[in-house]
């Protein structure tokens, strides 16, 4: 018998021979590469579920409840952002951060570019060392900022507790008028790092034959920034901005901290929109109006990002 025969006929051949077997087959294909990826991705959405989608929804649930002292927890409906709207202290808070943000933003970011095209001109020697040298504030935990910061600016020790012993001055960063200034002071110091990464990436991506092009055209180094250098780094800048705007709305380790290290700073328990949710919920226990706040705070931060966000993408098409 030819051995062709007594293999029988070939499951190619009768595949092309029977079309629909191979549109059955294709459609079985997909469905098991797509339970496949959704198997890859199964412990991301169990995880992102887990620790983000249910604490929103709890804390959403959270919000339609007040703690009274005569019937205990009730069913409020709206009643708490109705509340909250009229709050002083909330505007207050809020108030606050946007000052904070206004001006220590823009001059964080421009100290990180400058910082960036500096280590990108290749004319300043070391600039590995530079790069995790000005990097490594951002890798301290926050609450060691502060409380290094602390002791570096209080006047009852440490650099302005010296100098002013030795010059009989009475200077004090954490007066109620400078406490703000001096939490700027530490979240610029903590921050710089991260931004100037963020930029000086952007720069290297930059090819080397369009420096090279401007100079041969008698650009200088300035006249290179302005045309070259800036506009690449509109991206990164729109992205940083966003970062530091979500980080300045949820400003809470500085304010928190400081009062226990530092009398009559002027924080109070509504200095800033999270430490006012953090004290309504633990001090005060009202943990259905500190959920509204954190659910209005994180709605005015989503919008003030994606107002940002819409405005950069604008700017970058009209270019």
């Amino acid at each position: 018998m030819d051995i062709d025969q007594a293999r029988g006929p070939d499951v190619g051949a009768s595949a092309m021979a029977d079309p629909g077997v191979a549109r059955r087959s294709a459609p079985t294909r997909k469905r098991r590469k797509s339970r496949t990826g959704l198997a890859f991705i199964a412990p991301f959405g169990a995880l992102f579920l887990l620790v983000f989608v249910v604490p929103i929804l709890y804390a959403a649930y959270l919000s339609l409840f007040q703690e009274r002292l005569v019937g205990g927890t009730t069913f409020a409906g709206f009643a708490n952002y109705g509340k909250l709207i009229q709050d002083p202290q909330f505007w207050d808070g809020v108030a606050r951060v946007v000052r904070f943000t206004l001006i220590q933003v823009p001059i964080m970011l421009i100290f990180a570019m400058a910082v960036a095209l500096a280590l990108d001109s290749m004319r300043v020697h070391g600039t590995r060392f530079m790069r995790v040298t000005i990097f490594l504030p951002y890798a301290v935990p926050a609450i060691v900022s502060t409380l290094m910061w602390g002791f570096l600016l209080g006047i009852k020790y440490g650099l302005f507790g010296s100098l002013n012993d030795a010059l009989g001055t009475d200077i004090n960063p954490f007066a109620p008028g400078t406490t703000l200034i001096s939490i700027g002071v530490m979240v610029t110091w903590a921050f710089t790092g991260f931004n100037m990464l963020i930029f000086y990436a952007a720069l290297k991506a930059v090819p080397r034959q369009l420096y090279e092009a401007a100079a041969i055209d008698g650009a200088n180094e300035f006249q290179i920034v302005r045309a070259i250098k800036l506009p690449a780094l509109r991206g990164s800048l729109v992205v940083t901005i966003i970062f530091s705007i979500i980080g300045t709305f949820q400003m809470f380790n500085e304010p928190q901290i400081l009062p226990s290290m530092v009398a009559n700073s002027g924080v109070t328990t509504f200095y800033t929109p999270n430490l006012y949710a953090y004290h309504l919920a633990f001090t005060g226990s009202q943990q259905g109006y500190a959920a509204a706040l954190a659910l209005v705070m994180a709605a005015i931060t989503i919008a003030v990002a994606y107002a940002v966000q819409i405005r950069g993408l604008r700017n970058a098409t009209d270019q």
